[in-house]
This record gives C-alpha cells, structure tokens and sequence, in this order.
C-alpha cells in the first residue's frame, strides 16, 4: 500500500505539515508506505483551460497535458491506494498553491457527461486537513463548511470517498508580540496549543489509520 500526503503550506514544520506527518503515522501503522510532498517546492501553475483532457482520440484524454513539476507527482497519485491532502485557511480558501493543485488534479478525470463520472481507474479514500487561526465559532459564521464540504464533494465524486478534519485556533507564530496581530490573545493561543492541538494530531492520525484500513478492505 502507499499513502500520498500532500502540504499545502508554505510553512514547513508547522500546523499542517505536523497534522499531514501524524496522518502518515498513521498510516504507517497498518503497513503503508508514506510520502510527504511538499507543493511550494514545486514548480507549476493552475489549469489553464486548454481542454487537451478533455479532447477525442487525444493522447492526453483523461490527463493533464501540460509539462511541468505536476507531471510525476499526478503520476503518483495513479499508484496511490489514498491521498491526503493538507492546507492552511487563507481569505476563506485554501492556499493558492493547494487550489492550483485540486484543478490539475480533478478536472482531468471530470468526464462531460450527464452524470459527470469519472476516469479515474480504481476507488481509493482521500482525506483533507484544513488548519485555520480562526475558532470554531468564527468558521461556522464565515460558512467555511460550505467550501470544505464543496471540495468534499469533487474528491468524493472522483476518487470514491472522502473525509476532512477542521483544526481551528491554531498558534501562528513562535513569539506573538513580534507580530501586529492584536486581534488574538497570545495566552490563549498558547493554551490551546498545550491542551487540544495534540487531540488534533490524534484525529489526524485516526485519519491516516482510517483510510489506510479503507484500502485493505
């Protein structure tokens, strides 16, 4: 088995990353072989709409036609028995590298049909880790769900199953008061991180357990 994490994060070592490695921990545990990509080290860029995925009797019918740092690592995920995917909350969505990602990952595989089926050859479990500065409260009002649960929804309709952890409240900076960010008490930040964010890193690596147990099944 081989279990696919990949960071969305430009930050390495932090929140999402952490969540990502506890996940594959997890994984690792029910015998899988682990990766860890980082996207911001990779050169690439969104769809850009050429359609070559979606063109009869192409060579690239069903795959992303364009050539960069992408190609082997969509590559990979053809041989992955699941995927994780990890990233932090910026203006509502996830990081700019992390949305480039899940185009040229998806909309290959998104046939134009009635039923809007799928090429992906097999059924394997995905996952989705967000990581946010802002509390439970502030994501239900702000209808963070709504975004998770829409890319959700494409994960699921293209690879078969799909799940997502929210880890709200994160502490975002080793030294709060180097930082104009007036709008968090640095106390409490501290004091989540001590006491929840290691339940965080138990349900994410329930996740990884999880979906590795789904691929065994």
């Amino acid at each position: 088995m081989k279990v696919i994490a990949f960071n969305g994060s430009p930050r390495k070592g932090w929140n999402t990353e952490i969540l990502l490695s506890k996940a594959l921990e997890g994984a690792a545990t029910q015998g899988a072989e682990t990766e860890l990509i980082h996207l911001y080290t990779l050169n690439y860029k969104g769809c850009i709409s050429c359609f070559s995925c979606k063109r009869k009797d192409s060579k690239s019918y069903g795959k992303c036609a364009m050539k960069d740092d992408l190609m082997p690592i969509l590559k990979k995920v053809e041989e992955a028995d699941a995927i994780i995917l990890g990233s932090p909350i910026y203006l509502g969505t996830t990081t700019g590298e992390m949305r480039s990602f899940l185009e040229r990952l998806i909309f290959p595989y998104l046939v134009y049909d009635e039923s809007h089926s799928t090429l992906f050859k097999r059924k394997i479990p995905t996952g989705f880790i967000y990581t946010m500065g802002l509390n439970m409260d502030g994501l239900k009002e702000r209808g963070y769900d709504q975004h998770f649960k829409l890319t959700d929804m494409f994960l699921e309709r293209i690879f078969g199953t799909s799940e997502y952890l929210s880890v709200t409240d994160t502490y975002q900076f080793d030294d709060y008061s180097k930082y104009v960010a007036t709008a968090f008490d640095p106390q409490a930040k501290a004091k989540r991180r001590e006491e929840e964010f290691p339940n965080d890193c138990k349900k994410a690596f329930d996740m990884g357990v999880r979906l590795t147990q789904q691929t065994i099944k």
